[in-house]
């Protein structure tokens, strides 16, 4: 049976192809690049969403028994919360190198569009997997905290080394972006 990630993954890259096929025919590379653009924000922005849920569902658990280990478990509970921001940064970056701060947008050919689009992808899939999974291993870190509040420190540390990868993906989009002239 699918998991209700998988389902949502799958519809996504669904609406994906149509509205890139969309795109490239109604209005070329332009429509393409904002459409990369605004891929990074949204995918890395639920991946976020997803997992700051998964970890706040498990900090409420913990808080409901004892309140006392709020402050402990805030942080843990935020930490997935920090791929939507490397979205954002990612859809900023695609902004400011078509001109849209400056109020001169370029036209774009077809292949400059992809060529954008597929650079926005690695910090939108990897903020969407890696906060989600990040939203699990800072629940697992609750869990530890619930029990072992001396031990805190190492469940943040745990999860911080899944936000490894998301910045990973928000370097590999800096690196690709800045290889594409337009």
């Amino acid at each position: 049976m699918l998991g209700i990630g998988t389902v949502a993954m799958l519809g996504l890259v669904s609406l994906a192809v149509v509205a890139m096929t969309l795109a490239t025919q109604l209005t070329g590379g332009l429509a393409l690049a904002i459409l990369g653009a605004a891929a990074s924000v949204f995918l890395a922005g639920v991946g976020s969403a997803i997992g700051v849920g998964i970890a706040g569902e498990a900090a409420a658990g913990v808080i409901a028994e004892d309140p006392e280990k709020f402050g402990r478990l805030l942080l843990l509970q935020a930490i997935p919360g920090t791929q939507g921001f490397y979205g954002l940064i990612g859809g900023f970056l695609v902004m400011n190198k078509l001109g849209f701060f400056a109020g001169a947008v370029p036209p774009l050919t077809v292949e400059q569009g992809w060529q954008i689009f597929f650079a926005c992808m690695p910090v939108g899939l990897a903020g969407l997997l890696s906060a989600i999974s990040q939203g699990r291993v800072a629940a697992s870190g609750i869990g530890l905290t619930a029990k072992r509040p001396e031990e805190s420190g190492k469940a943040l540390i745990l999860a911080a080394m899944v936000e490894t990868y998301a910045v990973l993906g928000l370097l590999a989009t800096l690196l690709l972006l800045n290889g594409i002239s337009v």
